[in-house]
Formats: structure tokens, C-alpha cells, sequence
């Protein structure tokens, strides 16, 4: 079987930019700023499409719901495609957020929201705001909404290219200006902004915030954790996904690893599938299960992601 090719759905952002087009050569729909680009999605109402081969047409939920064992393994659970992958071109800094843990997540409405980050291009200095700042607790980050210095009790990394960051549901996070990212993570959209840097929306409003969800969701003994350390190939591992980094040479094949399915991302370089079709930096794919290696054409490094057994 033949890698699966989808449609990306672009999504302006107030913080968004242009990248998606000035790095991966991609036409955007108008001269909005565009945030986010969804590659492999399956919401009730934001759905990949498939645009090449036997499936073009059909939906990812169409696969996932009528062919599930013969495209992706045996043993996946749930009514919908369990991960949502995208691209974040963050030009401006993004809100303070959290994402709801999983045992509070149906008391507030909202989904849980486990992710990892890649750290695909960034400007010199660009920060990622992650956790807390040591000292920081509950009484003083709600002073800090009032007096509005929440970046004050935030802690600050600056990354490089190429470092990765997993952020479990209840880690206050937001991304800064100058990032290009990779995003892994559950298929949820639950997201809630405690502070907004007093900005106003693309429409000319404030954005709404979630200050009463967010303190709910905010795990308060997060305090100043760093960028990743790779465990070998694996950047990050949790009962939701696991993600690989291979460094590939000329030649050197990438397979999946199991009787399921895997999704490539090109970080670099070209890989080729055995129907003549070239993958380069910033395109994802899902090679199926039973489908024949990727061989990279150049030197080539690539995120492979795999749902755990």
C-alpha cells in the first residue's frame, strides 16, 4: 500500500505569519496571517482529506472508521482518529495556556490535551514559556492576572532547532514570537487562555480567556523544566504516542516498526516511495500498515510517530 497523502486545513491566528509559505513553498488561500496548518486531522469539523491515490476523496474518519484494521493494525480504540499533527508559525507569542488534565477534563467541559513540541526553525533567542518559575504559587500567579504580570511568574527556555519538548495536560505553556513548530498530540481542541498579553484579536475584540478553567487545569508544583533529552531515537513516550527522530543516510529506509501504521514528518532532506512519489522538509505522511519502505535520497532526518501498543 501506497503512503497516505492529506490535504492541510490552514488556520488563521492573530500571532500567525507567512512561514508556511516562505519555507515549504505552500500557496495560502488569501494575505491572512496564518497560524496553523492541521496535516493530519480527524474533528467533526475539521477533517483531512485524502488528495492522491486510490482514497483520494475519502475522509481520514472514512478510513478510520470502514477500513481501520486494514490501513492502520489491529487493537486501535475510538470513534475518531486518536492524533492531531500541525504545523504552528508563531511570528507573535501565543496566550499563556493549559490544557485540561484527564481527570478534570469532563468537569470542565473540555477534552485532555497531551502534545509534544518540535522545534523545526526558530530565531535566535526566541523564548517557549513552560511551567513555572520556582517560588511561584497559586496566591501569587492570581495577583498576577490582577496586576497583569503573568510573565513574570512564568519560566523561559530558549530552545534551538531541532530540540523537542513534551508538555503533559496541566503544564502552563505558551509559545513565543520567531518559531516554526512541529506539533504531536491527542486529537483535542480544548485550549484555555489565561493571560493574552492584552492584545486584541484579529476582529478588534479581546480574545476570550478561561481564568476560572485554566487555575482549575494548572498543575502549581510544575516548576522550570527544560527542553527534552532524547532516550536514543525517542523524543517522547506516553500512553497517547511515541515519536522517533531517525537521522537517515543516502540510501537507509524508514519502515514502520510494527504491524501498524506510523506517520512520517520530513525534517529535513528526501526520502522516496517505492511508487516514484518525493517527500521533503515540512511534508507528512501515513504510511500504512504492510506498506514498503521510505528510502532517503539524500541525508535525511525524519520524525516517525507510532501509537503504543
Amino acid at each position: 500500500m501506497d503512503p497516505i497523502i492529506l490535504s492541510p486545513l490552514y488556520m488563521t491566528r492573530v500571532w500567525g505569519g507567512r512561514s508556511l509559505e516562505e519555507n515549504y513553498q505552500r500557496p495560502l488561500p488569501d494575505d491572512q496571517p496564518y497560524g496553523e496548518s492541521w496535516e493530519i486531522t480527524d474533528r467533526e469539523g475539521e477533517q483531512s482529506v485524502i488528495c492522491e491515490g486510490p482514497f483520494s476523496g475519502k475522509t481520514l474518519h472514512d478510513l478510520w472508521a470502514n477500513q481501520r484494521e486494514e490501513i492502520f493494525g489491529e487493537g486501535l480504540l475510538g470513534d475518531r482518529f486518536p492524533l492531531l499533527i500541525k504545523i504552528l508559525d508563531a511570528r507573535d507569542d501565543l496566550s499563556i495556556q493549559v490544557h485540561p488534565p484527564q481527570e478534570i477534563a469532563p468537569t470542565l467541559g473540555g477534552d485532555p490535551k497531551t502534545e509534544m513540541w518540535y522545534i523545526a526553525d526558530c530565531d535566535p533567542e526566541a523564548k517557549l514559556y513552560i511551567g513555572l518559575k520556582n517560588g511561584t504559587t497559586r496566591q501569587s500567579f492570581e495577583q498576577s492576572l490582577l496586576d497583569g504580570t503573568v510573565e513574570q511568574q512564568v519560566h523561559a527556555v530558549t530552545p534551538t532547532p531541532g530540540e523537542s519538548i513534551f508538555i503533559p495536560s496541566g503544564r502552563l505553556h505558551a509559545i513565543g514570537s520567531g518559531f516554526l513548530i512541529y506539533e504531536i498530540q491527542q486529537n483535542s481542541d480544548t485550549t484555555y487562555r489565561v493571560f493574552d498579553w492584552n492584545r486584541m484579536g484579529l476582529d478588534g475584540t479581546p480574545r476570550d480567556l478561561h481564568v476560572e478553567e485554566s487555575l482549575a487545569s494548572i498543575d502549581f508544583t510544575d516548576f522550570e523544566p527544560g527542553m527534552d533529552q532524547p532516550d536514543g531515537n525517542t523524543l517522547a513516550r506516553c500512553e497517547y504516542f511515541v515519536v522517533d527522530q531517525h537521522d537517515l543516510q543516502a540510501g537507509e529506509l524508514i519502515a514502520n516498526q510494527n504491524d501498524r501504521f506510523s506517520i512520517i514528518t520530513i525534517v529535513s532532506g528526501e526520502v522516496t516511495a517505492t511508487n516514484g512519489r518525493v517527500f521533503k522538509k515540512g511534508d507528512f505522511l501515513i504510511l500504512p500498515r504492510g506498506a514498503s519502505p521510505l528510502t532517503a535520497q539524500t541525508q535525511a532526518k525524519v520524525l516517525q510517530t507510532l501509537i503504543p501498543e
